[in-house]
């Protein structure tokens, strides 16, 4: 949330030109000094890269669209790039095999550094986007550059964004299913031992997991279609989850893969709902607010699938987390306006 007032009082391309250049620093670390601090310090930079893009690509994206009247467009783009990026971590996790035979650990931490490099003309190219406010700005909310010293600044923004979600039940209710829906969707990292618990072949978990990262990928690739149908999307896809978790069978992971791409569908359509809905000048930093809310879901997610472990299996513990799900499914309900006009509740405000 911090780095999200940054990116709301400094230049947003700059922040994104800085943030691979700390996680190159911390891969740099990991390689070239394999020891406990240079660990530490390497997480330390990695997750400093990782905060500095959080909220800030999000909010040059949108400002960029508003600015050439395109924002209906941000679902479908900030999609379409995730889903390539799903794209490229599985290439990349293909390829770290055959390049640590041939190269070792050394070839490996060589090109985790020069893949963070590659992003630094990336961010360079992004334009110079002007900050875009919503339709309901007012006087009282001054745009960040002009509200005195940086440190005022700082805390200017941090207040506008705060109380931006505490004012607006549109704001709120939006960072709340944003918040849980890309936290929830953490438990991903478990996939593997669900894999694992339905066959006895060891070799076989990869390919139990290729139909996940397929219609993950595919899920992303197809927001901003159907915005409106977000809510028995979701919860069908809790449906799915705890019927593909508890079946038993290596068929149930298409159900678990096909309700993880209905869950990143959904939260992009929860994220952009946020966009519309953000009506101030501190748009990075109420994201940031949901990337921070995200994070701690994250964490318990964790920890309730690591105590849940000590008495049940993975088939279970995903099944108990569909309800979740469930609960989440009315917040992203819309409602048909007057003359029949379909109008999404997230803009109320």
């Amino acid at each position: 949330m911090p780095t999200g007032v940054l990116a709301d009082t400094l230049p947003r391309r700059a922040l994104l030109t800085a943030a691979p250049l700390f996680s190159a620093a911390g891969f740099a670390l990991w390689t070239l000094v394999p020891a406990y601090p240079a660990f530490a310090a390497g997480f330390v930079l990695w997750a400093a890269g990782l905060a500095l893009v959080s909220g800030t690509l999000q909010a040059l994206v949108y400002d960029e669209l508003a600015a050439i009247g395109a924002t209906g467009s941000y679902a479908r783009l900030i999609g379409r790039s995730r889903a390539l990026g799903t794209a490229g971590i599985a290439l990349s996790t293909a390829l770290a095999a055959p390049v640590m035979a041939a190269g070792g650990y050394l070839a490996v931490g060589a090109g985790s550094v020069l893949a963070m490099l590659a992003a630094v003309p990336v961010a360079l190219s992004f334009p110079r986007a002007r900050r875009t406010a919503g339709p309901e700005e007012d006087g009282e909310e001054a745009a960040p550059e002009a509200a005195g010293p940086w440190r005022r600044r700082y805390a200017a923004v941090l207040g506008t964004a705060l109380g931006e979600a505490r004012r607006s039940a549109a704001v709120r209710t939006g960072l709340v299913a944003m918040a849980v829906l890309m936290g929830a969707t953490a438990l991903d990292e478990f996939l593997p031992l669900l894999a694992g618990s339905l066959t006895a072949d060891p070799a076989a978990v990869p390919l139990l997991l290729a139909p996940a990262a397929l219609l993950a990928a595919a899920g992303e690739w197809l927001a901003g279609r159907g915005a409106g149908r977000a809510a028995p999307v979701l919860a069908a896809a809790a449906v799915l989850l705890a019927a593909g978790a508890l079946v038993g069978h290596p068929a149930g992971m298409v159900l678990v893969g096909a309700a993880f791409g209905a869950f990143e569908w959904a939260s992009v359509a929860a994220e952009t709902r946020v966009q519309h809905a953000v009506a101030g000048p501190a748009r990075a930093t109420v994201l940031s607010v949901g990337g921070l809310g995200a994070e701690a879901v994250a964490v318990l997610a964790y920890a309730g699938y690591g105590l849940g472990s000590q008495a049940a299996g993975p088939g279970v513990l995903f099944a108990l987390a569909a309800p979740v799900f469930l609960v989440i499914a009315p917040l992203l309900r819309s409602r048909t306006g007057p003359g029949g006009a379909r109008r999404d509740r997230y803009w109320r405000r």
